[in-house]
């Protein structure tokens, strides 16, 4: 901000001007001169073009003699007028206070060209802090144009996520609803095989009734069978024993000699009789073999048939339980398929539930970031808006307090040219090297003056705040100059 300014004293330091001035010589005349120097005018420094609109000045010093004749700053150097009348030898004596105001000015500028000093370095920080803070400026407002793009982007992220959570939910309704019809398949075949369960308890008490009765025909077949053979083996030792009684009676027929008295008139036929009753207990043993036998027989047809009735009948049941056992492992399969089924969609929905709140959760806290990464920001900005408003008011205060320094030097420069006689002045060199330093001065001042007002207005062009009030401040001099700031 304050480069051009820099650089116009950096080859031209202000101490080396204002030393020059110290070591200047000063003549103060008696009364008489100095009333009578009314005639004489001595011109000072024109207005610096370029400078500050707002800046007055009003001085005393300004005025040069006591014919009231006023001589403005932007007035070019007059031709002096010489009076012939005071080319008389004059009555010159030394101001006793001279060497001591001498000494309390030098020391006066030594302050003030150490305070110019450390302006100057101020002033350099101050432009490096404020390049920096506009670099910073430059940055934030870049970030501010590249953040703008954040919006849409995050935008399109979050329509991603609704269209993945509406597919999710798609999802999730359609698993809900083969659930729903598994759910009816399972009850289903739930119901079917509590009926076969059922079914096959009935068969098993019809089978184990069945059993019992197998078992008891068996019983009563092996009771029949031991009653046959025992009827057989009597029969047999009935056999036996007839045929052993009828050998023992023929045997004893034959060794055995009756003498039998008969009446003569009746005789009786023993062989008839014998045949006869030979016959009839055959007849009997053969009937009773014959009854004997038909009912072993029948009973022996009866519990065949019941037997094979039976036996038919339990390998229908056996049929009927395989084909029952059959049908509940495949069941029990189905229903172990569609458990495994269900709890795999459950899994899943499980699953896309977890990953619909996870992609939820991220895309609020990333919300959140955002937001709380643009408020970072707005704060940044409004705090560095705030830093460079305040540096903007601190370079305008430093621009004035340049200003008055200006001032004070030329009311300074005036004041001392007030103390020189007009033609020992003139004539003399330090008067020549006086003037030609107060050029140099006045054009460095111009030109610093000049880019510093441009700078300043470029700045606040720039802003968009409104330009801070001036303050007035009145500086009074030992020689009763005032200096008036606006």
């Amino acid at each position: 901000m304050f480069q051009s300014f820099i650089s116009c004293f950096s080859s031209n330091p202000p101490s080396r001007f204002i030393m020059s001035l110290s070591r200047t010589k000063r003549i103060s005349s008696s009364n008489s001169v100095r009333s009578s120097s009314g005639s004489r005018r001595l011109s000072g420094f024109g207005p610096v073009q370029g400078g500050f609109s707002g800046i007055s000045l009003s001085s005393s010093s300004l005025y040069a003699g006591t014919n009231g004749h006023h001589h403005g700053l932007g007035a070019p150097l007059a031709a002096l007028s010489v009076n012939k009348s005071l080319l008389a030898p004059l009555n010159l004596e030394i101001d006793p206070n001279l060497s001591m105001s001498r000494a309390h000015e030098k020391e006066q500028i030594k302050s003030l060209n150490n305070r110019f000093a450390t302006f100057i370095d101020k002033v350099r920080y101050l432009e490096q802090q404020n390049k920096m803070l506009e670099t910073k400026l430059e940055l934030l407002q870049g970030q501010g144009v590249s953040r703008s793009n954040v919006e849409p982007l995050f935008e399109a992220y979050m329509a991603g996520l609704r269209r993945q959570m509406d597919l999710v939910n798609n999802d999730k309704t359609k698993l809900d609803g083969e659930l729903r019809n598994m759910q009816g398949l399972v009850e289903d075949y739930k119901h079917k095989y509590e009926d076969e369960i059922n079914k096959r308890n009935n068969l098993e008490n019809d089978f184990v009734i069945l059993k019992k009765d197998v078992d008891s025909a068996y019983l009563v077949k092996a009771d029949l069978e031991d009653k046959v053979g025992a009827l057989t083996d009597e029969i047999n030792f009935l056999r036996n024993a007839y045929e052993e009684e009828l050998r023992e009676l023929q045997a004893s027929i034959k060794d055995t000699s009756v003498v039998v008295q008969m009446d003569n008139s009746r005789s009786l036929n023993m062989e008839q009789i014998v045949a006869e009753v030979k016959s009839q207990y055959e007849e009997i043993a053969a009937r009773s073999r014959e009854e004997a036998e038909a009912w072993y027989k029948s009973k022996f047809d009866q519990m065949s048939v019941q037997a094979s009735q039976f036996g038919d009948e339990l390998r229908i049941v056996k049929g009927e339980i395989a084909e029952l056992n059959r049908l509940i492992s495949r069941l029990q399969s189905e229903i172990e398929a569609v458990k495994a089924q269900r709890a795999n969609l459950e899994n899943q929905l499980a699953e896309a539930e977890e990953r619909g709140e996870l992609a939820v959760k991220e895309a609020k806290a990333r919300i959140r970031d955002l937001e709380e990464a643009l408020q970072r920001s707005k704060q940044d900005m409004a705090r560095q808006l705030r830093e460079y408003q305040d540096l903007m008011n601190l370079k305008l205060a430093l621009d004035i307090e340049i200003a008055t320094y200006r001032k004070l030097l030329e009311g300074e420069e005036d004041r001392w040219l007030w103390l020189f006689n007009s033609d020992t002045a003139e004539s003399s060199p330090e008067y020549t090297s006086f003037q030609s330093n107060k050029n140099k001065l006045r054009g460095a001042y111009v030109q610093c003056f000049s880019s510093s007002t441009k700078s300043t207005n470029g700045y606040q062009s720039a802003s968009s705040s409104p330009a801070p009030k001036l303050l007035i401040k009145t500086i009074e001099t030992r020689d009763n100059s005032r200096y008036s700031i606006h």
